[in-house]
């Protein structure tokens, strides 16, 4: 029997799942935090923007009559993590998580693990040249570091005014391993600075590996517990596998 399910997205991974869901003749609807202004929209219905809070969407989970949330939004979304959690519970819609696996350092990599961005930001030495792919939210609280440099890399630019011995890089992922080396030593990058969203993306990592660069990793922060997946045919198969 064909499930409603309502995915939390605006990732890559949650484009794929609403594809491989409605490709199996399932309804589905993307709900897009309306952060980003040109977003890649994913098959099916698109709702977006805030739902008002854990009320609103409850309401909205009761309202459409979903039998399935799927959180498939950013690793670090904790906050909208949490809002799923409570409103599922409360409109009795099944829950689970997408979420690609943590990545973990190899061989030759030097990896300064901290909890957040303020770590990040107090564990650059003094003099890096950085290359920061935190996304736009964040990245101001490097302007504190007055002796540093820093190549801020993101998609769309940030609202804030940035120092003037910044360069800002407006690109969108995939990045090849060639071309971030090729930015690092352009760009005299000697530390970077990311986040452990895992998945696509590791290109950066090994750059740095080959490069002989440390990276500062900023780790993911807690959520609350869900059943957490990190396949599609994972997903697939427990939606279809418990849904009448």
């Amino acid at each position: 029997m064909p499930a409603r399910a309502l995915i939390l997205g605006g990732t890559g991974d949650a484009r794929a799942l609403a594809a491989r869901l409605i490709e199996r003749g399932h309804h589905v609807v993307t709900s897009l935090a309306g952060v980003t202004s040109d977003p890649r929209l994913p098959a099916g219905e698109v709702r977006t923007g805030g739902f008002g809070g854990i009320d609103g969407l409850t309401a909205y989970l009761e309202a459409e009559r979903f039998d399935w949330l799927i959180d498939a939004t950013h690793p670090f979304a904790a906050h909208i993590s949490a809002h799923a959690h409570s409103a599922a519970g409360r409109a009795g819609v099944r829950l689970v998580r997408l979420e690609r696996p943590a990545w973990t350092p190899g061989p030759g990599d030097e990896w300064i693990s901290v909890p957040d961005t303020a770590a990040a930001v107090a564990a650059l030495p003094a003099g890096a040249a950085a290359l920061v792919t935190i996304g736009r939210k964040e990245v101001a609280a490097f302007a504190a570091r007055r002796d540093i440099r820093v190549v801020a890399r993101m998609i769309e630019a940030p609202v804030v005014t940035l120092p003037q011995n910044w360069r800002l890089v407006l690109a969108r992922p995939p990045f090849s391993v060639d071309d971030e080396r090729a930015l690092m030593r352009r760009e005299r990058v000697t530390v970077v600075v990311t986040k452990n969203a895992g998945g696509p993306g590791a290109a950066k990592l090994e750059a740095a590996r080959h490069l002989g660069l440390p990276v500062i990793i900023i780790e993911r922060p807690p959520k609350p517990e869900m059943p957490t997946l990190a396949g599609m045919d994972e997903i697939t198969g427990i939606i279809e596998g418990m849904t009448t």
